[in-house]
């Protein structure tokens, strides 16, 4: 089990396989704010809320320099899929080994229907243009959530 992440320390660097296809290095994307969203699982009906609300937004957070990143463990087939279904203008990044989701501490253990199994639980993480998580917020509830984290990428550019 890795540290946690947390406000003020460095984003764990990554490189992943994205929708349109493209690789996605966390560090190639230094100089800019950086929106990294992770949730549970493409085509479910929080996850569809929360990726519309970034879409949404996405000329917004565009305007001020930032780049959004949503990460799940679902493959990049289901992830191009999901993406063209609600044209979502931003990458999905695949973490099929689960290297990025344990980085980040967002693997938790959950109950679901009776049994514990292991999933992501809703995280997000703004990190500023050097690379540092600037706001880490765990337990995401999706209803807003995108306004708010637009919110503090202004904060982050004023």
């Amino acid at each position: 089990m890795t540290a946690e992440v947390t406000e003020g320390t460095q984003a764990p660097d990554f490189e992943l396989p994205a929708t349109r296809d493209e690789s996605i290095r966390l560090s190639d994307l230094r100089g800019r704010p950086v929106v990294l969203y992770f949730y549970p699982r493409d085509n479910t009906p929080g996850c569809t809320q929360e990726g519309q609300e970034f879409r949404d937004l996405y000329d917004q957070f565009t305007a001020l320099g930032a780049e959004v990143l949503g990460v799940s463990r679902d493959s990049l087939k289901t992830h191009q899929n999901f993406a063209a279904k609600h044209a979502f203008p931003f990458p999905l990044l695949a973490d099929t080994d689960e290297a990025v989701v344990n980085a980040y501490g967002v693997l938790k253990e959950k109950n679901m229907y009776g049994k514990q199994v292991m999933g992501i639980e809703r995280s997000t993480f703004v990190i500023d243009a050097d690379g540092v998580i600037r706001h880490a917020h765990r337990k995401v509830k999706v209803a807003g959530h995108a306004q708010q984290v637009l919110e503090e990428v202004r904060g982050l550019a004023g």
